[in-house]
């Protein structure tokens, strides 16, 4: 199975492809550009270098939210562009999800953080569970462990999800572009030990949309390129103040 995939959801962009449950290859940019100047260059330079032919691609998976609002669009658009054009389901794989991916296998618990701006954070708490019997299959394709949701994916203040995570009693793993803006505020805290993901595991890897793209692959879990859409879980801020002034003309 080949799986061409993008995350444009946040401050990086990436594109990888996996093949067979092999990392053929991955770009990842975190840098001063904005993601419509960079996430088709990356797919184009990974086509040439690898002498990719994306008809023998199997699925398009996409982060497909919560994250940055125009990051998301351009992630889905070229996702759905793509999928119309060739014909391929998509793999819609949940932004917070793919990120906790990263840390596969970790013992602690996994929380990410993304800034979500206007004091909230775009985040979820993971665990991984060893599977008590593995198959064959399961061990060579590295699905030992199976990722835990205790809670799903949302936009909330860091003080809440700092308050759940306390409750649990756990170690935690921290990984996100939150952290930097959060650390001072987790720091106060936090009652529990935890600690940060490092430098090659600490934000978004297109690597790890993919693996968890293979897996909802194998369960069903596809969408077609029409049917596509990015999972926002917050209002625009367009939207917002368009409601806010709404509200406020009733008022008068």
């Amino acid at each position: 199975m080949k799986i061409l995939a993008l995350d444009s959801s946040g401050l990086v962009a990436s594109a990888a492809v996996v093949e067979d449950d092999i990392l053929t290859a991955e770009f990842t940019m975190n840098y001063k550009k904005t993601h419509s100047q960079t996430l088709l260059p990356m797919l184009e330079t990974i086509r040439d270098m690898t002498e990719l032919d994306l008809d023998t691609v199997d699925a398009i998976a996409v982060a497909a939210g919560p994250g940055s609002f125009t990051g998301l669009r351009i992630g889905s658009a070229t996702a759905k562009g793509l999928g119309l054009a060739l014909k391929k389901p998509i793999v819609a794989v949940p932004t917070v999800d793919a990120l906790a991916y990263v840390l596969y296998g970790s013992s602690s618990l996994v929380c990410p953080i993304m800034d979500a701006r206007r004091g909230q954070v775009y985040t979820g708490i993971y665990a991984y569970e060893k599977k008590e019997r593995p198959s064959c299959e399961e061990m060579r394709l590295g699905q030992v462990f199976e990722l835990k949701t205790i809670r799903k994916q949302c936009a909330v203040a860091v003080e809440e999800i700092v308050e759940e995570l306390n409750s649990l009693g756990r170690e935690v793993i921290f990984l996100g572009d939150g952290i930097p803006v959060f650390e001072a505020k987790l720091a106060e805290r936090m009652k529990v030990p935890y600690s940060f993901a490092p430098a090659h595991m600490n934000r978004q890897r297109a690597a790890a949309v993919a693996a968890l793209a293979e897996i909802y692959y194998q369960q069903g879990r596809l969408q077609t390129a029409e049917e596509h859409a990015p999972e926002y879980l917050r209002l625009s801020q367009a939207e917002r103040e368009r409601q806010e002034a709404e509200q406020a003309g009733k008022q008068i």
